[in-house]
């Protein structure tokens, strides 16, 4: 339990046992890279209990991790204002998927599409005042369940963000340096 956000999933009830050194366990008596599938089959468990409590801490607001995501985003910025194509890429999300979302966000006036000022064929999403505001409240609650981590002190937590950016550089995800 994270701030009364519940981490474990109604398909999975807290075990006596650690299920995923019981699958290593058994990889092992019979493939290789146990190690791999308990990284991969943690990092997986990890995100669902992450987001779990990210989205416990934004459901009251109406938003979802997506939505949070790209108010922040255009928070960010000078203008409170990008073109969708800059924002999937920042994003790291099909243009598809940013469409989707400005086009809830726009809907309960939490950002408005202008015209880009020197592009013709771009569109800005720009944030509006209420969508501020929201992004606000909305930071605040997921800070207060420590973004769904808060078992985790500040040098884990700079260990694994170490970890886990060698693993995107890795994988092309951004430059490495």
């Amino acid at each position: 339990m994270v701030a009364g956000v519940s981490t474990s999933t109604p398909s999975s009830p807290a075990l006596g046992f650690d299920p995923i050194a019981e699958a290593k366990r058994q990889w092992d008596l019979r493939w290789e890279r146990g190690s791999a599938m308990a990284a991969a089959t943690s990092i997986m468990r990890a995100q669902q209990i992450v987001l779990a409590a990210v989205d416990g801490a934004l459901r009251p607001f109406g938003l979802t991790f997506a939505r949070w995501e790209a108010l922040v985003l255009l928070s960010f910025t000078r203008t409170g204002s990008l073109p969708l194509g800059k924002m999937g890429e920042r994003l790291m999300v099909h243009p598809t998927s940013v469409t989707n979302t400005i086009d809830r966000l726009e809907a309960d006036g939490l950002v408005e599409r202008v015209p880009h000022p020197t592009d013709r064929r771009a569109t800005l999403a720009q944030i509006t005042a209420k969508g501020r505001r929201l992004a606000l409240r909305a930071t605040a609650a997921v800070e207060a369940v420590d973004f769904g981590l808060p078992a985790l002190g500040e040098d884990q937590l700079a260990s694994l963000t170490d970890v886990l950016r060698h693993l995107r550089a890795a994988t092309g995800d951004f430059p490495a340096r």
